[in-house]
């Protein structure tokens, strides 16, 4: 969450508890609750949302879509990683800038060499604050 956010909700949680406003104590307690739990400025985790795989053989091609609401260079989504179900990785993607304007956003990596005997991947996404995403289990068509 960002920094104007904080300030923002903690002067409005100062405001309610301080200042008397006219509404009844059941509303008051509803607007409080909506300002703060209110997602308004809450980036949160990355998310990997759809992937695409495309194999011939024992090369793949995947097209990662990831949602994540960027809030520029201090807080991005900077990579994603294909894993076998027991974590050995494949392949690494990493996003070298912000898509503040551009969500959901897909990225593709090539030439990923899965062997033969794996027929299911996952895909975990990655933010500069946050860490990893939960894994997206990919079934893959060779």
């Amino acid at each position: 969450m960002g920094l104007n956010v904080i300030f923002l909700k903690s002067t409005l949680l100062k405001l309610m508890l301080l200042k008397p406003i006219s509404l009844k104590p059941k509303a008051k307690w509803i607007f409080l609750s909506v300002i703060l739990v209110s997602p308004v400025g809450f980036s949160g985790e990355v998310e990997v949302v759809g992937v695409k795989a495309d194999c011939q053989a024992e090369i793949c091609q995947f097209d990662v879509t990831l949602r994540h609401q960027d809030e520029g260079w201090d807080h991005y989504a900077n990579r994603w990683r294909i894993l076998s179900e027991e974590g050995q990785e494949l392949g690494v993607r990493t996003l070298h800038h912000p898509h503040d304007n551009e969500q959901p956003f897909t990225r593709g990596l090539g030439g990923v060499v899965v062997p033969a005997g794996i027929n299911r991947v996952q895909v975990i996404g990655r933010d500069s604050v946050h860490g990893e995403s939960k894994p997206y289990i990919v079934q893959l068509r060779r």
